[in-house]
């Protein structure tokens, strides 16, 4: 960029880095601005909060994991439907882009040493599972207005070829964007960090349409349109609800709806909003100056974080709200412990010398038909 020097070049391709142009001068003389504070943040607090978002992600999304694996082993593949499918790729969706933290963790520590093969490829696992996630949060929504709104039969809500159709769809579109990080992204030196990171270099005269365009994808695709339709569902979804249910009911359902979209909201709309002052400033709308760029380094890099944190949310809003959910994650717990009491009693017994009858296997729950994680239930 020919007039500023300290832009923030995070599209949602890989976590924030403050771009700078060794060419840029300062806003009024021709002092470059002054990056020691903004690396000293980014060094502070990039990895600490990756790192917690990495461990609280891994947890749910692997608990998620083992109670879908668990119900579909233990029940028809009747009972699995649309919802659960989706909920099944939002969770890899998540615990993928999870797994991609600790790299753009550690190039803020001792820059990036693991080479540009996995440069390339941590970026695209990035970039393609937040907008897979954002994606799947919206079938989420539609799936749930389809079976509360318009009643769709049950046998089509789980055809589960329709459902993984949908997810295959989703998955290509979002890869063909992750296609831009592999061709793009590079391990290159930042001016004052001296250390290599890995980032979007795009290295030619369009470089700045290359970030116009991709930060007008992400709020686009990223954001604008999913919380659309998570708006439209889930009014028409409670709407429905208030003709049909009780008081309590109707004030569970509002309380559940609200914090679906207001934690989705919270934790994109502040990301979204500096990407747009960010593309104001690119474009000259917003007067330049390395105040308001470190500003918007900063607050990208924070509000970044809080997006990422979605990821992690995920199963609480999504999983753990259900009632079949929690049923189902409740015996997979007693389960396990009864396993343990058992491999316990049959530690002592052989130390005794007595033989006892096996207790049996421990049964699943009566088959439900109905979603077990749904998100208004």
């Amino acid at each position: 960029m020919e007039t500023t020097d300290l832009v923030t070049t995070v599209s949602l391709s890989y976590p924030s880095f403050p771009d700078y142009s060794e060419d840029d001068e300062d806003y009024g003389d021709s002092s470059p601005c002054d990056l020691t504070e903004t690396w000293r943040f980014t060094r502070l607090f990039a990895p600490t909060a990756y790192i917690i978002v990495f461990i609280l992600a891994v947890l749910g999304n692997v608990l998620v994991l083992f109670v879908i694996r668990r119900y579909r082993r233990s029940h028809s593949p009747c009972s699995f439907s649309l919802t659960d499918t989706f909920l099944l790729h939002l969770a890899i969706s998540d615990l993928l882009l999870a797994l991609t933290l600790p790299f753009f963790a550690g190039q803020w520590i001792n820059g990036w040493v693991f080479g540009i093969g996995i440069c390339k490829v941590a970026g695209a696992l990035f970039s393609l599972n937040v907008y897979c996630g954002v994606l799947f949060l919206a079938c989420i929504s539609f799936d749930r207005y389809l079976a509360i709104v318009h009643a769709v039969h049950t046998s089509w809500r789980h055809n589960t070829c329709l459902a993984q159709l949908a997810c295959t769809v989703i998955w290509i579109c979002c890869i063909g964007l992750a296609v831009i990080d592999i061709h793009f992204r590079n391990v290159v030196s930042l001016p004052g960090y001296e250390k290599d990171v890995c980032l979007l270099d795009f290295n030619s005269k369009d470089s700045e349409k290359w970030h116009l365009s991709l930060q007008l994808v992400s709020l686009v695709l990223g954001f604008g349109l999913p919380l659309l339709v998570m708006l439209y569902c889930y009014l028409h979804i409670f709407h429905s609800l208030c003709r049909t249910s009780s008081r309590r009911q109707k004030r569970r359902s509002l309380r559940l709806i609200i914090s679906l979209v207001a934690v989705f909201v919270i934790c994109w709309a502040p990301y979204n909003i500096f990407k747009m002052v960010d593309s104001l400033s690119r474009l000259n709308i917003v007067t330049p100056s390395c105040t308001l760029n470190y500003v918007l380094d900063i607050s990208i890099l924070v509000t970044e974080t809080l997006g990422l944190s979605h990821s992690a949310f995920n199963p609480l809003l999504y999983g753990f709200v259900g009632v079949k959910f929690r049923r189902e994650l409740f015996k997979m717990f007693k389960t396990v412990l009864r396993s343990v009491r058992c491999l316990g009693m049959t530690e002592r017994v052989h130390s005794q010398g007595i033989s006892r009858r096996p207790t049996g296997s421990f049964s699943s729950a009566e088959s439900d038909n109905t979603s077990y994680f749904s998100v208004v239930a």
